[in-house]
């Protein structure tokens, strides 16, 4: 009887919250779709991890819109990242499939992330893995999916995705690896750096081993079977 007295007293709270912080989601994806964020969780994450850690870190990041992008980056990510996202809404089952079909099977696992879900993860989430953190980043990829446009999400995603350590962005990455503004990124150094992006703390833009290059030179040709730099005009 007490229990049920107690719980009868903190549900109208607990109810309040919850509505609450569903309400701060909704209306945060809806300012983001017309304002450059400040800064993503993963760039907090990786700010706070810096106070206890050892190493001067001083990030880059600068936002710049999908048209002071280079059309050969959209389509190196695209081609790298998820060749279906045009076609998906947040999830590619097919994808899915194919990756839980492959870790039966190996004990490297290979993971299934569309461009939507790595963009909810890194603009709101903490990059630690758990079955909780999927399920609050399924949530907010079907946000993005329903509140903006897919140019909005790979625009945020070029923005925000982390290309080396403390090198948030195509713009700050261009700058720092090639001195040159993202609109003005070729092919072959598009294609590099999406060969980094599944671990951009371990692979290396400079001085790339013999798995970034290979994987350049795959992402190089999947971007010419799929329309190379013309891929972006089908993105709406």
């Amino acid at each position: 009887m007490r229990l049920a007295r107690y719980f009868r007293r903190i549900f109208p709270l607990l109810l309040k919250v919850s509505l609450g912080l569903l309400a701060l989601s909704i209306l945060s994806v809806i300012l983001l779709r017309f304002m450059a964020p400040p800064a993503s969780a993963l760039m907090v994450e990786r700010r706070v991890a810096s106070w206890f850690g050892e190493g001067k870190y001083s990030p880059s990041y600068r936002w710049v819109s999908l048209d002071k992008i280079a059309p050969v980056m959209t389509a190196a990510v695209i081609a790298s990242e998820d060749q279906n996202f045009a076609q998906h809404f947040g999830f590619d089952i097919a994808a899915i499939q194919r990756a839980l079909g492959h870790n039966t099977r190996s004990t490297r696992t290979k993971g299934a992330s569309t461009i939507t879900q790595q963009t909810a993860k890194n603009l709101f989430l903490w990059s630690s893995r758990s079955w909780l953190r999927k399920g609050v980043e399924a949530y907010f990829t079907l946000l993005l999916e329903t509140l903006w446009n897919k140019r909005r999400i790979l625009e945020t995603y070029l923005n925000i995705a982390e290309f080396g350590d403390g090198i948030y962005g195509v713009e700050a990455a261009a700058q720092h690896y090639f001195r040159k503004p993202a609109a003005r990124l070729n092919s072959e150094e598009a294609a590099i750096l999406a060969a980094v992006l599944p671990n951009p703390r371990r692979y290396r833009v400079k001085s790339p081993g013999p798995y970034v290059r290979e994987r350049q030179q795959w992402i190089l040709r999947q971007m010419h079977q799929l329309g190379g730099s013309g891929l972006v005009r089908t993105i709406e």
